[in-house]
């Protein structure tokens, strides 16, 4: 597949890389970092990316303005995004050709090739595979950029090769990428470092959230709460691990209040809880999931069911 996929970006002269909405490391990472690859390998060939930018991402890079004329004739390629409804841009249906790489369970098979690899720790590290096939075949070249993005992307979807995805590959994969000459101090300040306020809200968390004796815990950070610490939906990304530094906690929940909708971030350090997120207009990883209520009651029965699967694991 990974030869199929170099064949198919050699054949189109304009590729459109497109991710997942509410980016993460690994979505910036696996966009921007194919995008170096291609220009590095393939200095002739016009490569975009498209997607609304995230500011707490500026440190890693920023997208391309596509229009839509611009999918005329084009490859375009989506990166770790599992279903359509989450892929960032409303033209990625407009190209030539569509081609999906994920990492994520291929519950929504869209895109005339796809290549899914839930063994993968990142989409990141699927794309430095790639690298890999065209280093042999092709002759292709790594770049320091192209080094930095999967490196960055790695690194947030291992959380910091802490989860079980990471594996002997995921290490030989970050060994290889850090020969490149790129600032890892910069990188990790610019992944790592949160202003003051979101340090506060953390303490909220800290002191607010609510677990049970089978270690299923839960916060539910409203937009009073968020207005309290002048705090963006968005920013409270950088809080969704918090909680797995709690001793005895078995999976977690951060409830978070946005206008139409109440967001609903799952993490686990057993249980799966992406068949739950599936149940309420979501899903994801097994341990890592993401989904969507519409009312404080239905974030109650979410609670209700995550608090089972720990009494049952």
């Amino acid at each position: 597949m990974k030869r199929q996929i170099i064949d198919t970006i050699e054949e189109y002269k304009k590729i459109i890389i497109h991710r997942h909405v509410r980016p993460d490391p690994d979505a910036y990472g696996s966009q921007m970092g194919l995008k170096e690859l291609i220009l590095k390998n393939y200095p002739d060939k016009l490569v975009l990316a498209a997607g609304t930018h995230d500011n707490l991402l500026t440190y890693l890079a920023e997208p391309d303005i596509v229009t839509e004329e611009d999918y005329e004739g084009a490859l375009v390629i989506v990166t770790d995004t599992a279903n359509t409804d989450r892929i960032d841009g409303s033209f990625y249906d407009k190209g030539a050709f569509l081609l999906k790489i994920d990492h994520h369970p291929n519950e929504d098979p869209y895109g005339d090739k796809r290549w899914v690899n839930t063994e993968a720790s990142s989409c990141s590290e699927m794309i430095y595979t790639i690298f890999e096939e065209g280093q042999a075949s092709c002759g292709w070249e790594m770049s320091p950029e192209a080094a930095r993005m999967l490196f960055a992307g790695i690194v947030g979807d291992t959380g910091r090769f802490m989860f079980q995805s990471t594996t002997e590959k995921t290490f030989e994969i970050a060994s290889s990428l850090i020969k490149q000459p790129f600032d890892r101090t910069l990188l990790f300040a610019g992944m790592y470092e949160v202003d003051r306020k979101i340090l506060h809200l953390q303490g909220y968390i800290y002191q607010n959230f609510m677990i049970d004796e089978h270690g299923a815990a839960y916060i539910k950070l409203t937009r009073e709460i968020l207005e309290q610490f002048d705090v963006t939906v968005s920013e409270t990304s950088q809080l969704v691990g918090s909680l797995g530094n709690v001793k005895g906690i078995c999976a977690w929940i951060i409830f978070i209040e946005e206008e139409d909708q109440i967001r609903v971030r799952l993490r686990s350090k057993g249980p799966v809880i992406n068949t739950l997120a599936m149940q309420y207009n979501g899903g994801g990883h097994p341990l890592a999931s993401g989904a969507s209520v519409y009312s404080w009651d239905e974030a109650d029965e979410v609670i209700t069911k995550l608090q089972e699967l720990c009494r049952n694991y």
